[in-house]
């Protein structure tokens, strides 16, 4: 049976196909369609899940949407009545899209198919709800979900149980941990949906001089975790800002403006919410636990990709373990809802053993074979060197150990917003330049933004204070304390951007000014290639920690195919870009644009 799931309209819209409860293939538009975040129908996500699938839409049994549509549309027009006269600019500008398009998914589902077959809707928290436990290791969790907003639903919780979730109770719009984290997100200067990632890296270099502010004017939490906001100083409901006039008064001036200068007080700001936000996770989760008895938890909706708040609620000890959707985000409501179909709408069995998850490693994407590669390079004439599968690892060890920049493009992309070995850009995680290097030269990007390791997960509890596999890269954890190096007295009473290039442990590149990592741990089962190259640079240099980024820059989506990884080699300052068995050297490559010509061809945000 062929279940096909889908997202959209939105942002971050995907696609899932289901075979018989197996997860065949999942995808982003944006990889495709080479716009960052597209909310559109994702056609082309689409037809690469049917093609990886091997069938054509006539082949598929269910289509399955990952919201209510008439659900969502009742809450947006009983907002702006609620506001009204205020917000018309806001009202005027939704409602057309919604009258053509969003209205109508049913019959769009169906013309862009040619399906006529039955087609599910779940509630967008029943998706995140499926997607955190259906994939999960566990034949039986609680479940919390956590995002901006749904149909009405922006936080829920419930318990997972063999083939079939409950959900127990809910906080509903206009209050949400989401929207809290997205206000301040703007008005740091940094863009809604895309920028709160940048918040939680700056967190770190401020202190929380505004959480007591936060409590007491925006944001009423009990013991619970429930939580009232105090809507006369947020605009979201009716305008086209987060924030208002009240707001910025009570936090001493406007928002910052898009890239302008970052401040202490941005730096303050950040740690003031990335604190409140935890606290709340962590009252919801003792709520949660107290409320289910349940051993496991898992977590889906965009908050949860949160890593620090992940890290510390697993370090509570609240439950014997976490599992966390590594497509947390809208794009995961595209499995949730092809899983809720399978196992709860059908109800075939599901059997869990508390080890394996479902996600195969969330390489789900395109892969391209040696000899696709081959062709692209022979075509366009560029110079290649060619590995055999032993010289491979070993030689990419070298590179990384002589401090070079590799772009690595290997097996299915990645689905979610985490490059995890198959889409990667990677250095050399003991280098002090590398994170400098990295952020201005190959990523554009601001300077003080951190970068995650990749480490053999047999080695993970060598370097890291955290005692499990982190896959997903959705747990951030300290470096140990005898990998540290301790900072001296001048340097401890460093303020803000001045912290950035001390020196904190063996593998400084990827240690954060609080001496934590945002942590993916390799594992030879799902990522063979990644994991030997890992092994050869740490039997050749004695060490298992290299850095990993996402292969893209500042503005752009994950690259997909061999031409986006090497326009986006070429663009940057990267040296070698490693494409299957095949090996590009930058001096090598004969282009007739220069670097600057390349990288002026991106539109950064």
């Amino acid at each position: 049976m062929n279940i096909l799931g889908i997202s959209a309209y939105y942002h971050d819209s995907a696609a899932c196909l289901v075979k018989d409860g197996i997860i065949i293939a999942a995808a982003q538009e944006e990889r495709f369609t080479r716009k960052k975040q597209d909310h559109s129908f994702p056609s082309n996500a689409i037809q690469y899940c049917l093609s990886e699938a091997g069938i054509n839409s006539t082949e598929l049994d269910y289509v399955a949407f990952y919201e209510k549509p008439f659900l969502k549309f009742e809450r947006i027009l009983e907002t702006y009545l609620a506001y009204a006269p205020l917000g018309i600019g806001s009202f005027l500008k939704a409602i057309p899209l919604w009258i053509k398009k969003k209205l109508w998914i049913k019959e769009l589902i169906k013309n862009e198919l040619d399906f006529s077959g039955k087609i599910i809707f779940t509630e967008h928290h029943e998706s995140h709800a499926a997607s955190a436990f259906f994939p999960s290791p566990f034949q039986e969790a609680a479940f919390i979900t956590m995002d901006g907003v749904g149909e009405w639903a922006t936080s829920s919780f419930g318990v997972g149980k063999d083939n079939k979730i409950d959900l127990l109770a809910d906080i509903q719009f206009p209050h949400s941990l989401g929207l809290l984290y997205s206000a301040f997100t703007y008005y740091t200067g940094f863009r809604v949906n895309s920028g709160e990632y940048k918040v939680m890296g700056l967190a770190p270099y401020g202190e929380p001089k505004y959480k007591d502010l936060i409590y007491k004017h925006l944001i009423d939490v009990k013991d619970d975790g429930s939580f009232k906001m105090n809507m006369d100083y947020f605009n979201y409901c009716a305008g086209l800002t987060m924030t208002n006039s009240k707001f910025h008064k009570l936090f001493g001036g406007p928002p910052r403006k898009p890239e302008s200068k970052l401040t202490q007080k941005e730096m303050d700001l950040a740690r003031s919410v990335q604190d409140v936000t935890e606290e709340v996770v962590l009252k919801m989760a003792k709520h949660v636990k107290k409320e289910t008895g349940m051993k496991y938890l898992c977590l889906a909706g965009g908050v949860s990709l949160n890593c620090v708040a992940n890290g510390k609620l697993l370090r509570s000890g609240l439950f014997d373990d976490i599992w966390i959707q590594p497509a947390a985000g809208d794009a995961g409501g595209a499995v949730g809802c092809a899983l809720f179909t399978w196992y709860q709408y059908l109800g075939n069995q599901r059997e869990a053993d508390n080890k394996t998850d479902f996600m195969n490693g969330a390489y789900l994407g395109p892969e391209f074979k040696n000899d696709i590669i081959e062709s692209f390079l022979k075509k366009n004439k560029y110079s290649y060197q060619v590995l055999s599968d032993t010289e491979l690892p070993v030689k990419i060890a070298d590179l990384i150990a002589n401090k070079k920049v590799i772009g690595w493009f290997q097996g299915r992309m990645e689905f979610g917003p985490r490059a995890l070995g198959s889409r990667t850009i990677i250095g050399d995680a003991r280098s002090p330049e590398m994170q400098k290097t990295m952020n201005l030269k190959i990523k554009y990007r601001e300077s003080f933004r951190p970068f995650a390791p990749s480490v053999r997960a047999e080695n993970i509890s060598d370097y890291f204070e955290i005692d499990r596999e982190s896959p997903y890269m959705l747990l951030v954890a300290d470096v140990k304390e005898d990998k540290q190096v301790k900072m001296s007295k001048e340097q401890n009473s460093y303020f803000g951007l001045e912290k950035l290039n001390v020196v904190r442990s063996e593998v400084p590149a990827i240690t954060h000014v609080d001496y934590s990592a945002r942590i993916q741990s390799v594992n030879s089962k799902t990522n063979p290639r990644y994991h030997q190259m890992l092994s050869e640079f740490n039997e050749k240099y004695g060490c298992p920690v290299i850095v990993n980024t996402s292969f893209n820059v500042r503005g752009e989506p994950i690259v997909c195919t061999p031409e986006d990884a090497y326009l986006c080699f070429m663009r940057t300052e990267m040296d070698y870009l490693i494409m299957g068995n095949y090996l590009l050297d930058k001096t090598e490559q004969k282009s007739l644009k220069s670097d600057s010509d390349w990288r002026n061809e991106y539109e950064l945000d």
